[in-house]
């Protein structure tokens, strides 16, 4: 027997037991097995109700049963010719995703089997699917943010154990691991930050994604990588994001490092100001460090620093902003009040999070969904944040700024299925009539009576933040505005704005420089989705980058038609 046979009982599941086990005595288990026994035949093939081996009291025999024979269809070539292995190993794939149909009470079986082909891409566990009847909870995207090593991960994985999103098997896996390579106190963040380049170095590249329930909202957490080579991507997760959760390092040094010029601290949090984020949660973690024992003092220190810049991003401290102790890696403040921290009296994270006033979203207003990123999976496959309106199954929608007709063939919002989607969800969809090639991360998904405004040109109000010499017409940057990154070129400069008074001076100024304001032309490489920021905030807000640095934030003041 040839290793190649039993390949696809391991491919996102070194944690799968049973699957070792076959691997290692494949001769042993096959001697038990009953060879003429009838084909297995996976439940959604039967299409009819579940009649699934592994029930609700299953015990691990039941599993074992089912992985073997699946490995044993897999050692017979010709006789599951009519069905490809795909298929065959997906039973056996439900088992470690967490989602598995024992322990979801009351399996779903209608909603077919694009849902378990979704299963395979994501290994985060699945909460039950909700009942028809219950009403959909408020979905809320946070956003991690704050400089190397504070922690972020850390917590986002803390908070998935606590609200039962990973598994301890799972997490003793990975303490396991971690272990080994002596970084034993990584091993929470590996539950955010799944690839092993990641994990190798500790750091956060991409945005990770995962999800957690309270008893009234439905969150999703998006981890911002704090490196700031990666600081694109993190703009690209704060974009999605209805609240900011700005963790702060609060060991001796590494607060000072974070917040210093330099530091990721102070850009993160005008970044996720531009990007619409209304909330900010300061969570001021490693609390539990020894440098800090839970002192009030350095909490209060580190506040201190923190209020007067955070007022100039333009967050108001009384309203906009939340600061609580917490410990990552014990998790102490994140679920349940800290004993040893007795002059905090607040909610901790979870409730306080539970606890937050609704967002207002548009429901009616026109649809809107700017694409993050796009792959081919039987057909085009994209993902994005439903920024207002909404969208159903079989709806007819646009592709804009190329105007290609698309049809929605299957919705996902965190990878359940729906049929419908209100604004506020992660959703994935996938479309009939384009191709993935065609499509471009900042293009938007419109309907056909509302299209959205497209152009290469545009008039902005901009504040310098960062800018070593000035900055004249001809001037290039980068430009980031909602999920979109393009190049532009300052065209001309129109006028100053008084900071204080909001009066526009009356001559064209030669140069603007760090921390002035003013209204600009901007001309993009290429054609760009925007709105102005008065008639749509999301897609109104940007910011310009260069040379790796945050050089400006702006609002789109106005649309300037193309000259033929």
């Amino acid at each position: 027997m040839d290793p190649q046979d039993t390949a696809p009982d391991s491919w996102e599941q070194e944690d799968d037991v049973e699957a070792q086990a076959v691997d290692a005595e494949p001769q042993s288990s096959f001697a038990g097995l009953n060879v003429n026994a009838p084909e297995f035949v996976p439940t959604f093939l039967l299409g009819g109700p579940s009649v699934n081996p592994v029930s609700d009291g299953a015990d691990v025999a039941a599993n074992k049963e089912v992985s073997q024979i699946v490995a044993v269809e897999n050692g017979e070539t010709d006789a599951g010719a009519e069905e490809t292995w795909e298929e065959k190993v997906k039973p056996d794939e439900e088992e470690p995703g967490g989602g598995c149909l024992a322990e979801s009470g009351g399996p779903e079986l209608d909603e077919g089997q694009e849902e378990l082909e979704e299963e395979e891409e994501l290994p985060t566990p699945k909460p039950p699917p909700a009942k028809p009847d219950a009403p959909k909870k408020e979905h809320v995207n946070v956003v991690f943010i704050g400089h190397v090593d504070a922690g972020k991960s850390t917590i986002g994985g803390q908070i998935m154990y606590l609200t039962g999103m990973v598994e301890k098997r799972t997490l003793e896996k990975y303490e396991k691991e971690a272990k080994e390579k002596n970084r034993e106190t990584w091993y929470l963040s590996w539950a955010l930050d799944t690839n092993q380049e990641e994990r190798d170095k500790g750091k956060t590249v991409e945005v990770g994604r995962a999800y957690f329930e309270t008893e009234k909202k439905h969150f999703t957490i998006l981890d911002a990588p704090g490196h700031k080579s990666f600081v694109p991507n993190m703009i690209g997760g704060a974009s999605q994001a209805d609240l900011a959760v700005l963790v702060i390092s609060g060991r001796k040094g590494e607060f000072e490092t974070g917040f210093e010029k330099g530091g990721q601290t102070r850009e993160h949090a005008m970044l996720a100001k531009t990007a619409g984020v209304k909330h900010l949660i300061v969570l001021i973690n490693k609390m539990d460090d020894p440098t800090v024992n839970w002192s009030l003092e350095r909490y209060e220190e580190c506040k201190e620093k923190l209020v007067p810049f955070l007022k100039k991003v333009g967050f108001n401290p009384k309203k906009d902003i939340h600061f609580m102790p917490c410990s990552g890696l014990t998790g102490a403040n994140l679920k349940e009040p800290c004993e040893l921290c007795p002059w905090y009296t607040g909610l901790p994270f979870i409730p306080h999070l539970d606890s937050l006033p609704n967002f207002n979203r548009s429901v009616d207003g026109p649809v809107r969904l700017p694409i993050v990123d796009k792959y081919k999976d039987m057909g085009t496959v994209i993902l994005g944040k439903l920024e207002s309106g909404c969208i159903c199954k079989a709806q007819q929608l646009v592709m804009m700024p190329n105007r290609h007709t698309v049809e929605v063939l299957s919705l996902l919002s965190d990878d359940i299925e729906t049929d419908d989607a209100m604004p506020g969800e992660n959703l994935k969809l996938r479309l009939k009539g384009i191709e993935e090639e065609e499509i471009l991360p900042g293009f938007i998904l419109c309907n056909a009576e509302n299209l959205c405004h497209t152009g290469r040109t545009f008039d902005a109000q901009i504040v310098i933040i960062e800018h070593k010499s000035i900055i004249c017409p001809g001037y290039n940057a980068v430009l980031h505005i909602h999920t979109c990154i393009e190049e532009v070129q300052i065209t001309a400069l129109i006028c100053l704005v008084d900071k204080k008074s909001g009066e526009k001076s009356k001559t064209r100024p030669r140069f603007v420089k760090q921390d002035q304001v003013c209204i600009a032309r901007l001309r993009a490489a290429g054609t760009i989705c925007l709105e102005t920021f008065k008639d749509f905030p999301q897609m109104g807000r940007f910011t310009l980058r260069d040379e790796g640095k945050t050089i400006a934030i702006g609002k789109v003041l106005k649309l300037v038609p193309e000259k033929d």
